[in-house]
């Protein structure tokens, strides 16, 4: 996937982004999906946008869905994390699925018609771990297979038009032996198990589901999931939900400076309360911006290269970018909230960060730091730091 700028795909944004934050309350009230910022990505061709051109795609990078995503997130976060959630699986159909007649004519009806994709990785038994199945690919008859998954968690599932699916290889295959599998919105059943009352990020719908799928053989992606997962999955979910909570940040900082300032006009000469506390924001942010800017480059650089994807260092920056951020954007929401005093505790208030300081709190949450943590700490019995300031 190549580098690109990041404004202009941003730029085309702009109008869903727009409708995202005209209906971004009703959203988070409702817990509903944002239907209106989807219809307006669509109809901007951006929901393709990673696809290569010669399938009829945007031909973007992950830069181009980074930025689309922030810019989303500014306004909505529920609609600019379902856009990075999808985006996920578009790079993984990418960067893994040309190969295969199904997938490259997949692909090809994604960009067409603009289909939204979803994920079930979370399972029931299996305590979080997503590297891990208890459901598999099972009774095969000629070239079809049946699925039955508990998934604990499957966001805008009612909504997507396909699901990727993880699963043991075979009815005998350990847990840890995955394969995923797009399953077409007709090929599959959904009995919902668990409801969506929360927090924050009430739009995403990240609803449980009894999946039941019938479908073809061929639509298995070919490589393991394992490797699917470190050479992309891993790397590009960390960095589009780094994107989304940066996005959150950069909101929550503009609007704690527009109170600043409109403050500083009430008396001119004499610094509002809240001055100091928005300079520690703004400092949190361009720290930031600079660890995801960091982590596209470093993506970039190696993102077609196996043998570095896989490497213990690549992965210690990976899941270092997604603790760090998910902490981050809490600790700048909660400085921003400071900064703008009850005007940014208040629900009626233009300056208001409640939806946001209830948003940034899903960051640590989804996959929880303290696993990333734990993996990153048995990383680093195999992998020694070589103390370069480019390294």
């Amino acid at each position: 996937m190549r580098a690109a700028a990041p404004d202009g795909p941003a730029a085309v944004a702009a109008e869903a982004a727009a409708i995202a934050e005209h209906h971004a309350d009703s959203v988070d009230r409702e817990a509903r999906f944002p239907k209106e910022s989807f219809t307006a990505l669509k109809e901007a061709r951006l929901l393709g946008l990673m696809v290569p051109r010669d399938f009829g795609g945007g031909g973007g990078g992950l830069t181009d869905a980074a930025a689309v995503a922030h810019a989303l997130a500014q306004k909505c976060p529920s609609s600019g994390l379902i856009y990075a959630m999808h985006q996920i699986q578009v790079a993984c159909l990418v960067r893994h699925g040309q190969g295969s007649d199904w997938h490259r004519a997949f692909l090809e009806r994604l960009a067409g018609e603009q289909l939204l994709l979803a994920s079930a990785t979370t399972e029931a038994g299996i305590g979080g771990d997503v590297r891990s199945s208890v459901c598999s690919v099972e009774g095969e008859t000629g070239g079809a297979f049946r699925l039955e998954k508990q998934a604990t968690v499957i966001s805008y599932g009612a909504e997507a038009d396909a699901i990727l699916v993880t699963a043991r290889r075979a009815a005998d295959s350990p847990p840890s032996d995955q394969v995923i599998v797009p399953v077409l919105r007709g090929q599959a059943r959904l009995e919902e198990i668990g409801g969506w009352d929360t927090l924050g990020m009430r739009g995403t719908r990240s609803v449980g589901y009894r999946l039941v799928a019938e479908a073809e053989r061929a639509q298995i992606l070919p490589l393991p999931y394992a490797d699917i997962s470190a050479r992309t999955m891993l790397p590009v979910t960390h960095i589009l939900w780094s994107s989304v909570w940066l996005g959150i940040a950069t909101d929550a900082v503009a609007r704690a400076a527009a109170f600043i300032r409109a403050e500083a006009r009430k008396r001119p000469g004499t610094p509002p309360p809240g001055a100091r506390r928005l300079a520690e924001a703004t400092a949190g942010l361009q720290a930031m911006r600079g660890l995801v800017r960091g982590a596209l480059a470093r993506f970039e650089e190696v993102a077609d290269d196996p043998d570095r994807l896989t490497a213990p260092g690549f992965a210690v920056a990976m899941n270092t970018l997604k603790t760090e951020a998910a902490e981050m954007v809490v600790r700048i929401v909660g400085q921003a909230m400071l900064a703008g005093g009850l005007a940014a505790y208040r629900n009626d208030s233009p300056y208001s960060l409640c939806r946001h300081l209830r948003d940034a709190h899903s960051a640590p949450l989804m996959i929880n730091n303290d696993r990333i943590l734990g993996n990153t700490a048995n990383l680093l019995l195999a992998h020694r730091d070589n103390g370069s300031l480019f390294g």
